[in-house]
């Protein structure tokens, strides 16, 4: 096995290892897709049920709305194979040494991506509808439209399912060297920013969404730090002089 791979595979292999795994994560949607297509209704009606009732406005909406479901259900299902098929595209890229972080990658994105979805689906969702439903007042009845609950739904839970993957990008940035803790640390005010930007971008507009992914986003974002800071690439060690020791305090994110 060579040191690194990707120079040995030619431009037109890469492009069919691409649309293989293109087309085998496409299949696995579509499959568990399929399956949850059965099951529709009752995901339906678990999905909304922290709304009293929501209505359909048009004769095909309920039906699409099914439909897109069940393609989401699939995406969740299917999320291990479609990280697995992923990281198996980025594989030949990776040096020999690296190559073994690839399947405990695949386990640990699994859980946080269940895990984003989990949080958003049990814990903020209840929470954010109860919030935003307290606005209509005694003279104003919500009247909600099942195919904008159910984007509403969507796009929260897969927002959080991939901005719970940080921490282990992080771990594996880090890793090869490509990210340092010293790095993260100091783009902390930019993070700031960049979080706002995609709390807004991948919520509804509305604070509280936004507040709800930007948080704990924040939140992985520091632990990012932590996780780099303990398990990144480091140095070869040298002696101790004052150089030595001051360049350490610099390179330390959670230094004063």
């Amino acid at each position: 096995m060579s040191p690194n791979l990707l120079s040995d595979m030619p431009f037109l292999d890469h492009l069919e290892e691409l649309r293989l795994r293109l087309i085998k994560s496409v299949s696995a949607v579509l499959v568990f897709g399929i399956a949850a297509f059965v099951f529709s209704e009752q995901i339906m009606n678990f999905l909304s049920k922290p709304v009293e009732k929501v209505y359909f406005m048009a004769p095909t909406e309920a039906f699409m709305v099914q439909i897109k479901i069940s393609l989401l259900v699939g995406v969740l299902i299917a999320a291990p194979i479609l990280i697995y098929q992923l990281w198996m595209f980025i594989l030949p890229g990776l040096y020999e040494k690296e190559v073994k972080l690839v399947f405990p990658i695949v386990l640990a994105s699994s859980v946080f991506f269940y895990g984003g979805g989990a949080f958003c689906l049990f814990y903020v969702i209840p929470i954010a509808m109860r919030f935003l439903m307290q606005f209509g007042g005694e003279n104003l009845d919500p009247l909600i439209s099942v195919s904008e609950y159910f984007v509403f739904v969507t796009r929260m839970v897969l927002a959080f399912a991939i901005v719970f993957e940080l921490p282990v990008v992080s771990f594996f940035l880090g890793r090869v060297g490509l990210l340092t803790s010293k790095m993260l640390g100091k783009g902390r005010r930019y993070a700031a920013i960049i979080i706002l930007l995609m709390s807004a971008i991948l919520t509804p507009p509305d604070i509280f969404s936004q507040v709800a992914l930007g948080v704990p986003l924040y939140l992985l974002y520091e632990l990012s730090i932590l996780i780099v800071y303990l398990t990144g690439r480091r140095e070869p060690k040298r002696g101790k002089d004052k150089d030595a020791e001051k360049k350490d305090r610099d390179d330390d994110p959670y230094a004063g």
